[in-house]
């Protein structure tokens, strides 16, 4: 049985990293000022932040169905079985378009809907190809991965309240006093949910309230202070010295854990804009 792995754009993975981990992606469309754009195809972050720093008109989209048939179609030419990974189904609606569309296939797609997004959702895609390597069937993959839909978390925190304040995520007033504050807050991704979780009164403090919930959540949650069976990941929508700044920083932290840094999924910039850093755990999935 062959089973080819399918994550889309959401996960924040690369057309290059893709090739490298035989991972197929379906890109995220999104509309500019009246353009069509597709993520990681002729939308990088750098250009995405460019175009939102002028002012530009940004929505977000999902593939057509037609998009997803055509990219299932032709895998299945390849493969015998495909598990596709969307980003949460509390996030968008494409999981439950393709988990839809996925009835017209039966036995041959598996739709995975375990809540994850941006460097999680990765992980999910990465997990998924190990367990592909390993003989597990798409339905295997599916069940294993939704049995382990809670077992990760990321927080995140902005550097501007501008976009929160955009999306009806944070009120004006709260976000005028915010900055009048400089306040940087930092936000949870648990499951289908992105919720406020606190405030910092600078960049660093924030970076300091997440290393500290991180780590609590590895101690507590996972019992796994040494991080032994648990992933931690960074994620940033900023320039990349500042995301290495914030993966050795995080390295420190964490002495001999390996971090490293992916771009934001552009789904979640639109929402919170440029200068974001964000930090992830994740456990490890253990197969016989």
């Amino acid at each position: 049985m062959k089973v080819g792995i399918i994550t889309d754009s959401n996960s924040g993975l690369t057309v290059e990293r893709s090739k490298e981990l035989g991972i197929h992606i379906l890109p995220m469309p999104f509309m500019i000022d009246g353009k069509l754009y597709y993520e990681g195809v002729d939308l990088s972050l750098e250009k995405f932040l460019a175009l939102q720093a002028e002012g530009a008109d940004i929505t977000t989209s999902q593939p057509s169905p037609k998009e997803v048939t055509k990219l299932w179609d032709d895998l299945l030419k390849e493969y015998d079985q495909l598990v596709h990974i969307p980003m949460s189904s509390g996030l968008s609606s494409s999981c439950q378009t393709a988990a839809m569309l996925a009835q017209d296939y039966e036995g041959k797609v598996f739709v995975v809907n375990n809540q994850r997004i941006s460097v999680t959702q990765l992980q999910s895609a990465v997990d998924a190809k190990m367990l592909a390597d390993k003989g597990k069937t798409g339905e295997e993959i599916k069940e294993i991965l939704e049995a382990s839909k809670f077992d990760s978390i990321i927080y995140v925190t902005v550097d501007t309240l501008t976009y929160l304040k955009k999306g009806g995520r944070v009120t004006p007033a709260a976000a005028a006093l915010g900055s009048l504050l400089k306040l940087k807050p930092v936000l949870v991704i648990a499951g289908e949910r992105l919720d406020a979780f606190a405030k910092g009164r600078t960049m660093k403090q924030a970076k300091s309230i997440m290393i500290n919930a991180i780590r609590k959540e590895v101690e507590e949650k996972y019992n796994d202070p040494q991080c032994q069976d648990t992933y931690l990941e960074a994620a940033y929508s900023s320039s990349k010295e500042v995301a290495e700044e914030w993966v050795e920083e995080l390295k420190r932290e964490f002495p001999g854990v390996p971090i490293e840094a992916d771009p934001l999924a552009l789904s979640i910039v639109c929402h919170i804009g440029p200068g974001a850093v964000a930090v992830a755990c994740t456990r490890k999935i253990k197969v016989d």
